[in-house]
């Protein structure tokens, strides 16, 4: 299995994170078989796609939430590293299990 698992939806609450804010958080390595995914489906173009990072961020965003680490932006980069027989990439975790109040 190359994911975790695969879920629609994003099971935590809303960071409000804005594009400025991800670039703040530091990227880590994260193996693909620790990610879930918050989408079902992808886009055949986008996987294939050599500039589909061009405008935005390199790094892939996830949120770590109850212990569990979910892919919110970055799916098809993702897939792309496991067709290329990579186990891990690099992403940008939030980690809201620690931003929680106490």
């Amino acid at each position: 299995m190359i994911f975790k698992a695969v879920q629609e939806g994003r099971p935590y609450p809303d960071h409000a994170f804005s594009t400025r804010d991800w670039a703040s958080v530091p990227p880590r390595s994260v193996r693909l078989d620790e990610l879930i995914t918050t989408k079902r489906e992808l886009a055949l173009d986008t996987l294939l796609d050599e500039d589909s990072t061009f405008y935005g961020d390199l790094f892939p965003h996830a949120v770590q939430w109850g212990g569990e680490i979910y892919l919110e932006d970055g799916l098809h980069r993702a897939l792309r590293a496991a067709l290329q027989q990579r186990t891990t990439i690099h992403v940008r975790v939030l980690d809201l299990d620690e931003l929680k109040p106490r």
